[in-house]
C-alpha cells in the first residue's frame, strides 16, 4: 500500500467513525432521569396493585435503557427511557383509576346501607318509638300516665 492510500483509508475510517458517533446523539441523561422519577412515583402509588404488568414493563424498559447507555447506544437508550416513562405513566393512571373505582364502590356500599337504615326507620309508624332492648314498638296509649291510678284507664 502506498502512503497516499494508507492516509486516504485512515481518513475514510475516521470519517465513518465520526459519523457513527454523531448519529447516536448526546447521552440521554434527562430522559433517564424523567423515566426513573415517573417509575418511582408509580411504585409509591397504586400501580403495583392495579397495573403490575405495566409497571413491570416500565422497569424492564428502564433496565434496557441503562444497558444501552452503558453500550453507548444513546439513541436506543433514549427510546427505551421514553418507553419506560410512558409505561410508568400508564401504570400510575391505571393505579389511580383502580383506587378511584374501589373508593366509589365503598361509597355506593355505604349509601346502600344508609338507604336500608332510612327505609327501615320510615316503616315505624308516626308517634311510636322502638322500646330499647325489646325490639317491639310501644304506643302512647299503652304507656301508663303518672297521674293514673293503677287498675283504672286514663280518660280519652
Amino acid at each position: 500500500m502506498t502512503p497516499r492510500t494508507l492516509v486516504l483509508s485512515a481518513a475514510v475510517a475516521l470519517a465513518f467513525g465520526a459519523l457513527g458517533c454523531a448519529s447516536q446523539g448526546p447521552k440521554p441523561t434527562e430522559e433517564m432521569t424523567r423515566a426513573r422519577t415517573v417509575i418511582e412515583q408509580a411504585d409509591k402509588g397504586n400501580a403495583q396493585r392495579y397495573a403490575a404488568a405495566d409497571l413491570q414493563r416500565a422497569h424492564d424498559e428502564l433496565r434496557d435503557a441503562e444497558k444501552a447507555t452503558n453500550d453507548r447506544k444513546y439513541d436506543d437508550a433514549r427510546r427505551h427511557a421514553e418507553a419506560a416513562e410512558a409505561d410508568a405513566d400508564v401504570a400510575a393512571a391505571r393505579g389511580n383509576a383502580g383506587e378511584a373505582q374501589r373508593a366509589a364502590h365503598e361509597v355506593r356500599k355505604g349509601n346502600t346501607t344508609l338507604q336500608s337504615e332510612a327505609d327501615r326507620n320510615s316503616d315505624t309508624p308516626a308517634g311510636t318509638q322502638a322500646s330499647p332492648g325489646t325490639g317491639t314498638d310501644a304506643s302512647p296509649s299503652s304507656t301508663p300516665r303518672l297521674d293514673q291510678t293503677p287498675g283504672t284507664e286514663a280518660p280519652r
